[in-house]
């Protein structure tokens, strides 16, 4: 570690030192008795903020990388960033590497290019199962699903009761600074996290303990509440492509229509290739099971498979044909409720 500036805020002192290895120097400095307060960011962890003995450290590994010094997420406020559209697909055969995040989970980013910071999309995996390092801590944050794709996990949050079981083809949302924690996971655990916007701080809350005494199914953090739709509650209907139907998450109820959430599958009515467009500002898919062939304006038609992503810009012609019949979609929408024209 490298000391890199010194700073005297009031009675309170800040040090920033350049981090080789961020988890290495954490370790160091929990062992001397600091502690973690603020960790950014979650899939890719570069800047840890610790404190103990009234001083302040900001471990930063992305200085020493020779990028300059920046200043953090607000804690209290989220900026939205504008979003700047782009037809993006990422491909899981393309073997792009997991990197180790928060709480020793590997991620793997389904939006290299985020859409300007609007917004982050991350696969998720826990390879080996067990209880997990995690702390009791919060986002601030616009939104944020967590959706189980592969194995459970089990979770609890701030005035929602005993800790739980997230399944397969389950998922929450998590308001706006909600203290939860994420306790045991099974093995080969995988998850779709989408946050947004892309950047956002985590911090540790080191007085709160969960579960909290009060249960609160209906409280309101910042204009949202917390969602858990579970797939055995789930009743289907036709979707908005013939040969189609989908399940309602609730999200978009839950987050006063920032947001939405919808699976779709394939049914077995017959559906053929129509082509759509829509007027959402953001629409990211993540391909669940089963392959399809997607055409999206003037590019090339490509083949899907499980576990590759995409996102069509608003008003750009689109249109899915020779779909599996195991064909499943998770579709992630922003604002919840929005338009599809067919042509």
């Amino acid at each position: 570690m490298e000391l890199k500036k010194i700073e005297e805020v009031g009675d309170f002192t800040t040090v920033l030192l350049i981090a080789e290895n961020l988890t290495e120097d954490v370790d160091f400095y929990t062992n001397l008795g600091f502690r973690l307060d603020n960790i950014f960011p979650d899939d890719d962890p570069a800047v840890a903020i610790m404190s103990g003995y009234d001083i302040q450290v900001r471990l930063d590994k992305r200085v020493g990388q020779g990028t300059a010094l920046t200043a953090l997420p607000n804690t209290e406020e989220v900026n939205f960033s504008p979003t700047q559209h782009k037809f993006e697909v990422r491909k899981l055969q393309d073997n792009e590497p997991w990197v180790i995040g928060r709480a020793g989970m590997l991620y793997r980013d389904l939006l290299p290019d985020r859409l300007g910071g609007s917004i982050i999309a991350s696969h998720i995996r826990i390879p080996k199962g067990g209880p997990v390092p995690d702390m009791v801590h919060y986002h601030t944050i616009g939104f944020q699903l967590i959706f189980c794709y592969c194995g459970w996990v089990k979770l609890v949050y701030e005035d929602q009761g005993p800790p739980f079981i997230l399944k397969a083809g389950d998922c929450v949302t998590q308001p706006p600074q909600i203290r939860h924690r994420v306790l045991e996971a099974s093995d080969n655990l995988e998850v779709i996290e989408i946050g947004v916007p892309a950047e956002h701080m985590t911090t540790i809350d080191h007085d709160m303990e969960l579960p909290t005494q009060e249960y609160l199914p209906n409280r309101d953090f910042q204009g949202q509440r917390f969602c858990h739709h579970a797939l055995k509650d789930a009743t289907w209907k036709p979707w908005k492509i013939n040969g189609f139907e989908f399940r309602d998450t609730g999200i978009g109820v839950a987050t006063a229509g920032m947001a939405n959430v919808h699976v779709a599958r394939s049914s077995d009515i017959d559906g053929d290739a129509q082509l759509i467009s829509h007027d959402a500002d953001i629409l990211f898919t993540f391909v669940m099971n089963g392959e399809m062939e997607l055409s999206a304006g003037e590019q090339k038609p490509l083949i899907l498979h499980k576990g590759d992503a995409f996102v069509i810009p608003p008003q750009m012609k689109h249109q899915f044909s020779n779909w599996s019949k195991e064909l499943e979609l998770l579709e992630v929408s922003l604002p919840g409720n929005y338009s599809t024209t067919h042509h």
